[in-house]
């Protein structure tokens, strides 16, 4: 087939779709073309930036018919960081956007698509500064100059920005006090390129209704200049509860390391989410949005109809969230956590929270499932599962379809990977909704429940 584009030319399309990732989708002779930026309904003159055997990606050159749901955007770095991708687009419409996302993938993948709904967004009332973790980059510009911000999207150049609309307001105020500390003291920072220099991220987690706050260097190295006077001022000026210097001497993308050394406080900070207070540590997972964790939480045990004899499995538990919220409509809650942090800390908010019939452990979710199944002859009712973006390991969906637990409660931040995972569980399973949750207002992310019956 003779591509219909060439790279450096302009057209003019129609803008008949959003995509994955809520870029705008054009057709020219069937040929698909994918322009950032670009709103479903719109006609644009673009530029061909790249062309491949099945498809091309384009940028707006000039937008002739512009959506109703086109807004002025808020930001003036959103374009490069990546970080909130669709701050162009009015909030409802977003929502509208997610929904169609979500069920073009149903329709795609799985059997019996059109006896599948997928349900409105739900969004948020207020989705700003929503973020209780920020993280911070340190680098050099051009000029060899210390400068904080986002990196921008697919690179590790650092983009200086203030004022970010999704993160904590309290968070941004104090990485930019240490900042300002670095270069007034000047403390080196790190160098993509020689791999040298001590300060690469300032990570900061805020606990949302608690108002406690962690503050975690990242270094490369080990002692940092003024580290006392650092320590006091943040104490002083935002009543800072624990800082923790990480090293990280690695030459990696994963931004903290397991070396935790902690400077001030006791290393961990707690938040409250429904009627539970909730440990977490430096490493450990809590979600991102509180708010909506919480009305997600909810929604997902409602659409579960759990049983006060039920058995419930809690894979990929994290810091004990789901479980510990399901655990006054059930008789047992088993969680499973590879990170063996996050299990010390889930059985610590049990505790806490005076919860006795909730067990953790920890270890790879299929070992650890195998386990239970096999030599502990304990057998699920039913079986929820919150993964990583990556989705389910078919050893875990094997596991699920050889038990049958009456249903599979699948919470998802990624919709792609669930449905290829819902694809195989249907063998056993029908689905009837789905419902996606906003948990990440402005990108182009989704949260999504779903609750498979069992056949």
């Amino acid at each position: 087939m003779q591509v219909p584009v060439k790279k450096n030319e302009e057209y003019i399309v129609d803008i008949i779709d959003n995509g994955f990732e809520g870029e705008g989708i054009a057709k020219i002779d069937n040929f698909t073309i994918f322009v950032q930026g670009a709103i479903k309904g719109e006609k644009i003159k673009i530029l061909i930036l790249k062309v491949l055997v099945s498809h091309a990606y384009a940028k707006i050159v000039e937008i002739i018919e512009k959506s109703p749901y086109r807004v002025e955007a808020d930001c003036s770095t959103y374009k490069r960081c990546g970080g909130c991708n669709l701050r162009h687009i009015d909030y409802e419409e977003t929502l509208n956007i997610k929904q169609n996302i979500v069920q073009n993938l149903v329709n795609k993948t799985l059997e019996n698509s059109k006896e599948i709904k997928v349900n409105k967004t739900l969004g948020m009332g207020n989705p700003y500064n929503y973020r209780n973790k920020a993280q911070y980059p340190i680098g050099l510009n051009r000029k060899k100059e210390p400068v904080i911000g986002v990196f921008a999207e697919r690179t590790h150049e650092v983009i200086q920005m203030k004022n970010c609309l999704i993160q904590d307001t309290t968070a941004e105020k104090i990485a930019f006090l240490v900042y300002k500390f670095i270069k007034e003291n000047a403390i080196s920072v790190y160098d993509e390129e020689t791999k040298k220099g001590l300060f690469r991220h300032i990570v900061i987690k805020v606990g949302i209704r608690t108002h406690e706050i962690m503050c975690i260097f990242v270094i490369n190295g080990k002692k940092i200049p003024k580290e006392n006077e650092l320590v006091e001022m943040l104490v002083k000026t935002y009543n800072v509860k624990t800082i923790i210097k990480n090293i990280n001497t690695k030459n990696t993308n994963v931004i903290l390391s397991h070396d935790n050394i902690v400077i001030h406080g006791d290393g961990c900070i707690y938040d409250i989410l429904g009627d539970y207070t909730f440990k977490i540590s430096p490493l450990s997972f809590y979600q991102i949005n509180p708010v909506q964790a919480e009305a997600l939480y909810n929604i997902a045990l409602e659409m579960a109809e759990l049983k006060k004899d039920d058995t419930l499995f809690d894979l990929y538990c994290g810091i004990g969230t789901i479980g510990i919220f399901a655990s006054k409509y059930v008789k047992k809650v088993y969680g499973i956590e590879i990170v063996e942090q996050a299990i010390r800390d889930a059985e610590e908010n049990a505790k806490m929270n005076e919860i006795n019939n909730i067990e953790f452990l920890s270890g790879d979710t299929p070992k650890v499932l195998s386990k239970l199944l096999e030599e502990k002859q304990v057998y699920p009712d039913v079986v929820v599962v919150d993964p990583p973006r990556k989705g389910i390991d078919e050893d875990t969906i094997s596991s699920i379809l050889a038990v049958k637990p009456r249903k599979v409660i699948y919470i998802s931040c990624n919709p792609a990977t669930m449905v290829r995972d819902i694809k195989l569980l249907q063998e056993s399973y029908n689905i009837k909704q789905i419902q996606p949750v906003d948990m990440f207002p402005f990108t182009s992310h989704i949260e999504c429940i779903t609750v498979l019956h069992l056949k």
